[in-house]
């Protein structure tokens, strides 16, 4: 049996986004084994209701303790608006969510205007609102639902035509009202990022939330004596419930990145 600083760093997102958030994690924390879920079947999240969120982020999460894992990262904007609280309060392990990273766009803005493109579910949240609630009220905020941009990921089609103008459309009300900071919040998002800059050019910073979730997992793991020091035997391992394809594409890169399907 392994000791439980050997044990996997759990992950799932709804699809394939969350890759972003583990290359992150792997690039600070590379002595870490990782399970990773794929949940690409049940993609996006953002279009569901608050109760199929909350038992999809259930599902991913209990199936993530039964094979090992130390710790819960919720790579999805939209499940951790919707379910983190309940994941925290029920289960007995360390769980870390990620939020749209607007606090640090206020600060940091010099025009006091921020974009944010979201999903539906993690716009419409209570815990969003609760976040945006703390914003100096001298800053506009322009909300963003980002219709159709995660099937389109999904689906392996990035760099299409039908990405470009779709993203053209939902950042124009950002341009338009002159923002400094463009925020990302879906984990998918970050794939896209050349894509917006070549559309909203170099005055607009963009930001996401990878590091910081990083940061935060790597914190939390020495704080509970769960970090790892191996450098052996690590397994970084993806479930997907879909084709793998698009999957396999993202992490040709990674050498020590194992692909399967898991119908889950």
């Amino acid at each position: 049996m392994k000791k439980d600083n050997q044990k996997p760093i759990g992950i799932f997102d709804s699809g394939i986004g969350g890759t972003s958030i583990w290359k992150e994690i792997n690039a600070l924390l590379p002595k870490e084994s990782t399970i990773y879920l794929s949940d690409s079947k049940n993609a996006p999240y953002g279009q569901k209701t608050k109760e199929e969120i909350l038992d999809l982020s259930i599902k991913n999460t209990e199936l993530l303790i039964n094979k090992g894992c130390k710790l819960v990262v919720v790579a999805c904007n939209t499940a951790t608006t919707n379910a983190i609280d309940y994941l925290r309060n029920n289960y007995n392990l360390p769980i870390i969510g990620i939020e749209p990273a607007i606090k640090p766009a206020s600060i940091q803005t010099k025009r006091g205007i921020i974009g944010i493109l979201a999903t539906k579910g993690t716009l419409n949240s209570r815990l969003f609102e609760q976040t945006s609630a703390t914003i100096d009220n001298s800053i506009t905020i322009i909300e963003q639902i980002g219709t159709g941009l995660v099937e389109l990921i999904e689906n392996g089609k990035i760099h299409s035509t039908e990405m470009t103008n779709l993203l053209k459309k939902h950042l124009k009300p950002m341009l338009y009202s002159k923002c400094d900071y463009i925020v990302l919040g879906c984990t998918h998002y970050p794939y896209l990022i050349p894509q917006i800059k070549e559309i909203v050019g170099n005055t607009v910073r963009i930001i996401d939330s990878g590091e910081a979730v990083a940061r935060q997992t790597k914190n939390i793991l020495i704080r509970e004596n769960l970090i790892s020091n191996s450098t052996v035997d690590i397994e970084n391992i993806f479930y997907t419930n879909k084709d793998k394809t698009v999957l396999d594409l993202i992490l040709e890169d990674y050498k020590r990145a194992t692909v399967a399907y898991l119908d889950f």
